[in-house]
């Protein structure tokens, strides 16, 4: 299955890859491989192992059949590399916070510096503005991330990364992976960006340019709010040699046999150093239960984001028409400023499904409008098979002092929604009600 798995369509991938029959039962689920550890075949195999010389399990920690299934299926639906030493070029992570953790800290290091985008989910801002500075990691946000010469401006000999995130959320913003990728690439840089919302069914950011995609496979691709998990997907096309910026991966790495992964490991080294070298010291591992309930929803991935999106487009002509609503930030309204270029990079499949609004009346009518709604959940979720709702000033984003707030275009009466799986005349109503309680 794995050899044809490129020839045939995202559809089928997303169910086959990395599903094969195992071996020992014929079980045509993948099974949950509930185990810590693994047994050696003899102390060769066992030295093989840890030196890279021979691929296969240690510790569950570091690698797992039902991990590797996953891996395997997301790496191929992002169009990731696959290594040098047969692995397929992604990483499960325990949430999709430790997935840009420790993909970030994969590549970034103490003194070093990151450009990102403001337009960011509160966490991954409160990462970056506040975590990593802690750990001698400076970053400068750019004003507008859609302005190519301010990220250009930004670099200094110490940038090592570029960070964006695809669709926004709650600004809808769509992110230009195409310019601010050819900038990156022309200071010698990788760009990573989070995928989570758009999903690799609507857009796959490698194709655009980008080097490395981060998820938090919670959402969308889980799809059913069951399970924390996250992942990371390396390109392998991002030379670390080339500007001579990246001792970390040129240079001998003592807690690795003295391993200089680049080139030593080629294009996919990337994903491997996070495995062997940062997930083997941070610990931020995927259990196998949560790798399973993972691999269920991508099952049924596209077949989901269609309704999602068929269903988010109703709702944002609806919020766009309503006359208790100031505004819409939905990439799918002809209105929006990223209409076009959200149409490009998803291929007019769709815009997402998690969009915001300003109801009229501010802070008191959002809290209003939210507490009137019964079909919606009122919780700190998004990619949900159920239509959630949040008012992000007071939750998501409330860390944030209020000038970050602005930055991320939040402010006291936006509302968030993630438009679920309902029969839509149902999602409107419920709508209808929550207008009318704030009213």
């Amino acid at each position: 299955m794995a050899d044809n798995a490129k020839k045939l369509g995202f559809e089928t991938r997303q169910i086959h890859v990395g599903g094969d029959p195992d071996p020992a039962t014929g079980s045509r689920a993948v099974p949950i491989y509930q185990t810590t550890s693994y047994e050696f075949r003899d102390t060769e195999h066992a030295a093989n192992l840890f030196a890279l010389a021979e691929v296969g399990n240690i510790y569950t920690r570091i690698m797992n059949p039902t991990q590797a299934a996953l891996e395997a299926r997301l790496s191929d639906l992002e169009g990731g590399c696959t290594t040098a030493i047969g692995l397929p070029g992604a990483l499960a992570t325990s949430s999709g916070q430790a997935a840009a953790t420790l993909a970030i800290l994969t590549v970034v290091e103490a003194g070093h510096h990151i450009v990102a985008s403001p337009s960011l989910y509160g966490g991954s801002y409160n990462l970056l503005h506040y975590t990593l500075p802690k750990m001698g990691i400076e970053v400068t946000f750019v004003d507008d991330p859609h302005d190519l010469d301010q990220w250009r401006a930004a670099v200094r000999d110490n940038t090592r990364l570029f960070y964006g995130e695809v669709l926004p959320n709650p600004k809808n913003d769509m992110f230009d992976i195409e310019g601010v990728s050819e900038v990156a690439h022309s200071e010698g840089i990788p760009l990573m960006v989070d995928n989570t919302v758009a999903t690799p069914y609507l857009v796959r950011p490698l194709e655009w340019g980008a080097d490395i995609v981060v998820h938090s496979l919670t959402k969308f691709i889980g799809g059913h709010g069951t399970s924390v998990a996250g992942g990371i997907v390396d390109g392998g096309t991002f030379d670390y040699s080339a500007s001579g910026r990246f001792a970390n991966f040129t240079e001998p790495d003592p807690s690795y046999h003295g391993l200089a992964y680049f080139p030593a490991l080629g294009h996919g080294a990337m994903i491997l150093k996070a495995r062997v070298q940062m997930l083997r010291d941070l610990g931020m591992a995927i259990s196998p239960f949560n790798a399973f309930m993972i691999l269920q929803g991508m099952e049924t991935l596209s077949l989901r984001m269609e309704r999602h999106f068929s269903n988010a487009q109703a709702v944002a002509e609806f919020l766009d028409a309503h006359p208790q609503v100031e505004s819409v930030n939905y990439a799918g309204l002809a209105s929006s400023e990223w209409h076009g270029r959200a149409t490009r990079l998803g291929g007019g499949r769709g815009y997402g499904s998690v969009l915001a609004f300003e109801i009229s009346g501010g802070l008191e009518a959002g809290k209003k409008f939210v507490e009137g709604l019964e079909l919606h959940s009122h919780v700190a979720n998004i990619g949900d098979a159920r239509s959630l709702v949040i008012h992000p000033a007071s939750t998501t984003h409330s860390q944030l002092a209020p000038e970050e707030q602005a930055a991320s275009s939040v402010t006291p009466g936006l509302v968030r929604l993630s438009v679920g799986l309902e029969n839509i005349e149902d999602i409107l109503d419920d709508l209808r009600a929550g207008f009318a309680a704030s009213s």
